[in-house]
């Protein structure tokens, strides 16, 4: 990318603070819940954001949207725009997920979350860095493009994903099973991680394995223990015979943080509604981040392992069920969008990009599963999932410039 041309594209985006506190705002305001989480889905919040992309010009837009009957629309959306360039022997992708988590506890936010709150050079609301703001950086990259009458290097595509927050089978599973949108030479940005210097881009993912037990005994009252067979007390000794699975899966990758296997208890079920009832059923849940240098297939062994064991001690019934479960590869860190984003970060920001490995899991994983390269990366203070989520204004702003130049490289 020749001086003029780099200077024109980050003028326009760095003048474009009000555009994007406007989009910000707008998508905060359609609160996009999955039904897990008690909402409607994406739809609103979709159809905001392609009225706003065509009020820009945006005229390339396709809808892959994914059958939900849970739903009041019966559809769970997603969407591509496409901006051609002067070649389209690959595409660079830049995708962002449309919906958001709850807000969680409401008296811990200083703010309405639904409705965005400018404050020292900081945005605040429920979704706006998580992935609003990967969302953001990328429409304003290639909305620069466009605006300054410049063509990008290569064909830029930017997918606006459903349901990545409580797993994405009507998201990227869907759109990999039913469509064939991606080439292997692609190069696939996932603005949805990263650090606040944003110097490290994620090449691999843990895997993982969410549990949901339900362990069975016999209710009775709680001065006779000896009628019953308490569930409870089974339930606790499995989830610390599990979360000791540690000392098996014991192996460290310093590519990650932290550098070993973990086996979390979470989540638990109401059981009984009284402190003199012993339980005859409890449900708990297991969040589970294994070093990908053992397989899920070993996991579940150990774990059918350690269920017999308790069964067999308290005179229970274990079943469980894998509400979700996943493993992939890594993007290899001489993959070409590797190399490109670190080019791009050298070039734009003088920084020095490292690769790493996370115990969260993104889009990412399912592309790798399937052999497309992809990389996470961006610039933010990780603020998802908390009370006064807030992104940083002049990160997308610095984060456009970015995936600017990479469009142009």
């Amino acid at each position: 990318m020749d001086k003029d041309t780099k200077q024109k594209l980050f003028d326009y985006i760095a003048s474009s603070k009000r555009d994007i506190v406007a989009l910000e705002t707008l998508l905060t305001s359609h609160p996009a819940l999955a039904p897990e989480n008690g909402g409607q889905g994406e739809i609103e919040k979709c159809e905001a954001l392609i009225a706003w992309l065509r009020e820009q010009g945006f005229t390339n837009i396709e809808r892959y949207d994914a059958s939900d009957p849970r739903v009041a629309s019966g559809i769970r959306p997603n969407a591509v725009v496409t901006l051609p360039g002067k070649s389209d022997d690959f595409s660079v992708w830049v995708m962002a997920h449309l919906d958001v988590v709850p807000v969680g506890e409401k008296s811990l936010w200083h703010s309405d979350p639904w409705k965005v709150v400018e404050k020292d050079g900081k945005l605040y609301g429920r979704g706006v860095e998580d992935n609003q703001q990967g969302l953001t950086s990328g429409v304003f990259a290639a909305l620069a493009y466009m605006k300054c009458g410049i063509v990008p290097e290569h064909t830029v595509k930017l997918l606006f994903m459903a349901d990545e927050e409580v797993g994405s089978e009507y998201g990227i599973k869907y759109l990999l099973k039913a469509h064939k949108l991606f080439r292997k030479e692609d190069i696939i940005v996932i603005p949805d991680g990263g650090d606040a210097k944003g110097e490290t881009i994620e090449v691999a993912e843990k895997n993982i394995l969410w549990l949901r037990f339900r362990v069975t005994g016999k209710q009775t009252h709680g001065s006779r223990p000896d009628t019953g067979c308490n569930a409870c007390l089974a339930s606790d000794a499995l989830a610390l015979s599990l979360h000791d699975m540690k000392d098996v899966f014991d192996k460290r990758d310093p590519l990650f943080t932290p550098d070993c296997s973990t086996f979390e208890p979470t989540m638990r079920m109401q059981n009984v509604a009284g402190i003199n009832i012993i339980p005859g059923e409890d449900v708990f849940c297991m969040d589970c981040r294994i070093i990908p240098c053992y397989t899920l297939k070993e996991v579940y062994a150990e774990v059918d392992k350690r269920c017999k064991a308790i069964e067999k001690k308290y005179g229970v019934k274990i079943e469980y069920t894998m509400p979700q479960a996943g493993e992939s590869p890594a993007t290899p860190v001489d993959a070409p969008v590797v190399q490109k984003l670190s080019e791009a970060l050298k070039a734009v920001h003088g920084k020095t990009a490292r690769t790493i490995g996370i115990g969260g899991g993104t889009v990412a994983a399912p592309l790798r599963e399937l052999g497309y390269n992809a990389a996470v990366w961006s610039t933010l203070d990780d603020m998802a999932h908390q009370p006064d989520e807030y992104c940083i204004l002049d990160n997308i702003v610095s984060d456009a410039q970015t995936l600017a130049f990479l469009f142009g490289a």
